[in-house]
């Protein structure tokens, strides 16, 4: 029966809900092995789902556990969620900053995925950071300092979070079908009203084209309208890293640097447009309005706190959160300008360094990455320091090819 249904997938037949159901939920059971599931799971990417078939997998993936009820929290509760992309810490800042505007966050966040950086990764980098909380806690927590990032529980669509690890080591991390209802049936599982999310473009991201990253933000939207849920979308650039810290410390010393106000530029201005939205819908004020009160907060300090006490609330230390690891500079090797830096490249080579998973029982070394000292339009001189790359693997010929261009 197994081996019927993942070859009516691989010659390209739509599935019903029941041969879907019977192989994912075999898969969760055990019943199906690691490589008729990646074999299953490299068909979809090869041949596509139908939206029925999309819709279908949705749901099987939110009723393989429990849902999360908010209903007890005062107020839209608003979540948020990215795609994934190189050094992409936005949840690290977005999350306190709404919620220091008296929206409730509570968001359920995944570990690394291919190349791209996980939030749970992020936070757990800090010494002491608690992840795992029970139901118990997340209400708790809620309802005392309306913010709560939590790795998915056990018992919310743990269908997802195993097909979630084996998509990571089988290059089949960019379907389309496969985001839409990993993203929505996670969203749906932990209970928020009302969700914006990041769908990043390029080539350091899942999505490498305009028109992939429409029809994923169309299936999001559809997929929500389904569930009673209002599902907004930013598309943003990744061809280009995000910010200038990549690798799990690093970028929460980034994220703390934007919540004191010392960092402007891209980083900067996609939070405030994504904290704009949020609460915008949580409050059900415009974004222009809701803009001036997240901008207000960034600097008045409000948000700061916040993460700080969201830090300190889920056991964290961040006075610890030192980088423990060997230098090394990437130097420029001719004078110009800085045309661009290949955010797939600066992923592949951080993963090298120890900030990423190749397979999925990999540790990960929390002080690896990358900082990018040099900006897109900056004047380069021979010589200059264009990256310092932080490691602990004995190996100094790491691949620096084809990252930064200058001419």
């Amino acid at each position: 029966m197994i081996l019927d249904i993942i070859s009516k997938k691989a010659n390209n037949y739509e599935l019903t809900k029941e041969e879907l159901e019977t192989i994912f939920m075999g898969y969760l059971k055990g019943e199906v092995k690691d490589y008729q599931m990646s074999a299953f799971l490299m068909a979809i990417c090869i041949n596509d789902m139908s939206d029925s078939e999309i819709f279908a997998l949705t749901d099987i993936f939110i009723k393989s556990g429990k849902t999360l009820d908010l209903s007890f929290i005062k107020g839209i509760k608003v979540d948020k969620h990215s795609t994934g992309g190189v050094g992409d810490k936005t949840t690290l800042i977005v999350g306190p900053l709404v919620a220091s505007c008296n929206v409730p966050v509570i968001k359920m966040s995944g570990r690394g995925l291919g190349y791209t950086g996980g939030t749970i990764d992020k936070l757990e980098s800090i010494p002491g950071f608690v992840v795992d909380l029970t139901l118990e806690e997340i209400k708790k927590q809620a309802e005392d300092i309306s913010i709560v990032i939590t790795s998915q529980t056990e018992d919310l669509a743990p269908l997802d979070k195993k097909i979630y690890a084996l998509r990571d080591v089988t290059a089949t991390t960019n379907s389309i079908p496969l985001i839409a209802s990993s993203i929505m049936s996670k969203k749906i599982a932990g209970g928020a009203d009302k969700v914006v999310i990041d769908i990043k473009v390029g080539n350091g991201a899942l999505i490498k084209t305009k028109e992939d990253a429409m029809r994923l933000s169309n299936l999001l939207i559809k997929i929500g309208s389904y569930y009673q849920k209002e599902v907004k979308t930013v598309i943003s650039n990744m061809d280009i890293p995000l910010g200038h810290n990549i690798g799990n410390k690093l970028e929460v010393l980034e994220a703390l640097e934007i919540l004191q106000g010392k960092e402007q530029g891209p980083l900067y201005n996609l939070v405030i447009e994504l904290a704009g939205k949020m609460v915008s819908l949580g409050k059900e004020i415009t974004e222009e309005e809701a803009k001036k009160e997240v901008i207000d907060n960034l600097n008045n300090g409000k948000a700061l706190k916040k993460f700080l006490e969201f830090v300190k609330y889920q056991h964290g230390n961040i006075e610890n959160l030192t980088i423990n690891a060997k230098v090394y500079n990437i130097k420029a090797n001719k004078t110009g300008t800085l045309k661009s830096i290949n955010a797939l490249n600066i992923a592949k080579l951080s993963q090298s360094l120890g900030a990423g998973r190749k397979n999925k029982d990999d540790k990960i070394d929390y002080n690896a990455g990358i900082i990018i000292r040099k900006n897109i339009g900056d004047d380069i001189k021979e010589g200059d320091i264009l990256a310092s790359l932080y490691t602990n693997i004995d190996n100094e010929k790491f691949n620096l090819e084809r990252i930064f261009e200058i001419s």
